[in-house]
């Protein structure tokens, strides 16, 4: 079966045996998000991009990973611009701003009002970022690629069969998928075939694991490591994803 264009970054992330796929995806997504923002390409400088990030700002995650990303210079630049629509903004919800009294009965069991304008203005702001927002719309059509390689690609349904399963995460998302993307009869094969991989690799996770430990005792010592060595950030992967022996993503 010929691969499409839109299929290659699935096939190539199942190719990578990674304790999830998804995973993998996740961390190759958010790292060209990152070289598009504050790359060489410099970006940040083009208007269309700086109005987009100065619309949905950045996340505390992502704000931190483009500080240790490493250019200055270019989160300089996006600040500027964030910072005077921000403040411009603020004095609006500000000058529009009436706060609401507050009940007897509130005041007497010191319930919080909910009609707070500036509070629900504040809590708009922090639920955008330049990165997540972007990463959604493309992690979903990840989603939805791979039911529809499960559904007509017989490779890539081998290559699930004998893949490491999926972090919990990913897992969710995946049962999530099958109920929008997959057929009553379709789900009722894809359960069994998803249960059966994450049952197998959560035990060789927790085998895994075990060794790990195992090894810190004397008498074994001089034995082999087998798969364990990496036993702990695997293992803390599986459970959340991520990966948490990466070092600091940087600008090259």
């Amino acid at each position: 079966m010929k691969e499409k264009l839109y299929e290659i970054p699935l096939n190539d992330a199942m190719d990578e045996n990674d304790e999830c796929p998804f995973c993998y995806l996740e961390r190759k997504a958010e790292q060209e998000l990152m070289d598009f923002a504050l790359g060489s390409c410099a970006s940040y400088m083009e208007s269309d991009t700086r109005e987009s990030t100065d619309q949905e700002g950045f996340c505390r995650t992502h704000q931190k990973k483009m500080f240790d990303y490493g250019n200055a210079l270019g989160n300089g630049w996006i600040l500027k611009t964030y910072y005077k629509k921000l403040i411009k903004e603020m004095k609006e919800e500000f000058g529009s701003f009436a706060p609401q009294k507050t009940s007897l009965k509130d005041r007497l069991t010191k319930k919080v009002s909910n009609g707070n304008s500036v509070r629900d203005w504040v809590t708009s702001r922090e639920k955008t970022c330049y990165i997540c927002d972007r990463f959604s719309k493309r992690y979903e059509r990840y989603v939805v690629t791979f039911f529809h390689l499960y559904k007509n690609d017989s490779a890539f349904r081998e290559k699930l069969t004998k893949s490491k399963g999926f972090c919990f995460h990913h897992f969710g998302d995946l049962l999530s998928g099958a109920d929008k993307y997959l057929t009553d009869g379709e789900r009722k094969e894809f359960y069994p075939i998803l249960f059966q991989l994450m049952e197998e690799n959560m035990e060789r996770m927790s085998g895994d694991i075990d060794w790990f430990i195992e090894k810190f005792d004397y008498i074994n010592k001089d034995a082999d490591w087998k798969q364990s060595k990496d036993a702990i950030q695997r293992g803390m992967q599986k459970i959340r994803g991520g990966y948490p022996a990466d070092p600091v993503y940087k600008l090259k």
